[in-house]
């Protein structure tokens, strides 16, 4: 295998710069750039020179044996003075020893999951810790990255194969009188399995929203104040405002994090019958966004009427109550009445829903739970049917085995680590 190396750290400036080097040739090319290999995972300062023996800069170095690093490779850490000019010198300097190359986007982290370091759920998890916003996404993707996902697969993979075990020694003692009936024990452990995995997958939903951001759309006729609203929560002029109806006419998105929960707010055009076909657009897009959102919030003038009906959590305003009122509680986005009272109250309802989050978090991790159970449910039916068909039984175990393992990457998941990597900067 290469030994490759990269920038760990953020590119720009900065007070120390991290390049890290992994590989069978890593403290060959440290004792070429230091003069020696400092002890192992002991920091030590040493000046750094080139082939030709300039001194680039004076850096804290970290090596780590074989087993001992994040890839699992014997690796090498620059923690070089972070100018532009300092890194790119480093890089040079790596790029002109024999056997070294530059690593491509995820490769440090490609090298844990090939090397047993990490598995195929610790790996997503890492990408989210990376791109994390706010506390609630941090910590979640922990818990992903710790290894708490495969740990569970790891128990339903034994339940799942000690119950296989037994349907097998039903198959091949066929003939002969076996003393315990295997079928008890064989449905107690299924059913176990299946509970937890609908638990888990009625918890990717909420799972899926910490990770990517719940959206809460502002809806209301013209002129209403809703792009007031978005500019005050948004602490900005996020939107255009003005006196004219119909001013706002494609989704305007701002990004928030409201109680340590990411939220999208959505300000969208004025809902009314229109002539002005553009506007109708805006209108008609503005409708399928808010029927698409976790959370509506209807602005309505105290004679105006909903433009469709709230669902369970919608929030229902009186708009500009700076100098008009309603029947229902007040806002108003100039004078910042009602604000603090809306954010709690968004706050409150998002939280409610991500308490209910498990601990997988994507598409992915759903459909393979949601094949599992599949084959678990059929197993089930099937050991119903008495010996005849523990063979069929067994068969679907295995297919749930197999279901249940792609979620840590143990069966071919080759079509899947093209795109997760590509989201990974170079030097992760």
């Amino acid at each position: 295998m290469d030994t490759i190396y990269a920038m760990s750290s953020a590119q720009g400036r900065a007070g120390v710069s991290i390049i890290r080097v992994s590989g069978p040739s890593a403290w060959a090319a440290c004792m070429i750039i230091c003069g020696d290999v400092p002890p192992e995972r002991l920091a030590s300062v040493r000046a750094l020179k080139n082939t030709e023996g300039d001194i680039l800069d004076q850096a804290l170095v970290l090596t780590f044996a074989e087993g001992a690093s994040f890839t699992g490779e014997e690796s090498v850490e620059f923690h070089v003075h972070g100018s532009i000019a300092v890194v790119t010198a480093v890089l040079g300097a790596l790029s002109a020893i024999t056997g070294l190359r530059s690593a491509d986007p995820g490769e440090f982290t490609r090298r844990a999951l090939e090397n047993d370091c990490l598995d195929l759920a610790q790996v997503e998890g890492l990408a989210d810790l990376i791109d994390a916003e706010t506390e609630a996404q941090r910590k979640q993707a922990l818990r992903v990255f710790s290894g708490e996902l495969g740990a569970r697969a790891d128990e339903w993979r034994r339940k799942l194969i000690r119950s296989a075990a037994l349907i097998e020694a039903t198959i091949d003692f066929v003939d002969e009188e076996v003393p315990v009936d295997v079928s008890p024990e064989v449905g107690t452990l299924l059913s176990s399995v299946i509970d937890e995995l609908a638990r888990e997958i009625a918890g990717t939903h909420a799972s899926e929203r910490i990770r990517t951001g719940f959206e809460v759309a502002i809806i209301g006729a013209p002129n209403v104040g809703k792009s007031t609203l978005l500019n005050t929560l948004a602490g900005r002029d996020a939107a255009i405002t003005s006196d004219i109806a119909g001013t706002t006419r494609d989704v305007i998105e701002v990004r928030m994090d409201i109680g340590g929960l990411p939220v999208t707010l959505l300000d969208t055009a004025g809902l009314r019958e229109t002539d002005d076909r553009i506007e109708a657009m805006g209108v008609d897009l503005a409708r399928k966004r808010a029927a698409a959102a976790d959370l509506r919030v209807f602005l309505l003038s105290p004679s105006g009427e909903l433009p469709f009906k709230p669902e369970l959590d919608d929030v229902v305003l009186t708009a500009k109550c700076d100098v008009e009122s309603g029947e229902y509680s007040g806002i108003s986005g100039k004078t910042g009445a009602g604000v603090d009272e809306l954010i709690g109250r968004i706050s409150q309802i998002l939280s409610g829903r991500a308490s209910n989050a498990g601990i997988a978090t994507r598409a992915r991790h759903r459909e393979a739970m949601a094949r599992g159970a599949a084959s678990l449910e059929a197993a089930l039916v099937l050991l119903g049917d008495g010996e005849d068909s523990a063979d069929l039984a067994a068969e679907e175990l295995r297919s749930a085995v197999r279901a249940l393992d792609s979620l840590v990457g143990r069966v071919d998941i080759e079509n899947v680590l093209d795109e997760i990597f590509a989201s990974f900067c170079l030097g992760k």
